[in-house]
């Protein structure tokens, strides 16, 4: 989960301030006021620093931790769970 993880830190604390620390696996988007235009902007921060193609029909996350898994996903690479 690191490389996700790191540009998920690094994305919310340029853009929001949000304290690095806060950003776990387990928090909620909610609780980090990641409304669903800053989550598209996050997938497309991903799009662009991991290669991978977003398509139309990607699940919406409740927590840090999913959303990492659908990158994971859209990598080819194992989940967490």
């Amino acid at each position: 989960m690191n490389d996700e993880l790191e540009i998920v830190r690094g994305f919310l604390h340029e853009r929001l301030g949000i304290d690095p620390a806060r950003i776990v696996p387990t928090a909620t988007l909610e609780e980090l006021d990641i409304d669903s235009l800053m989550l598209l902007e996050l997938f497309f921060e991903f799009e662009e620093r991991l290669d991978v193609n977003l398509s139309q029909d990607l699940p919406t996350p409740r927590t840090v931790g999913q959303l990492i898994d659908i990158v994971k996903r859209l990598r080819g690479a194992p989940t967490a769970g």
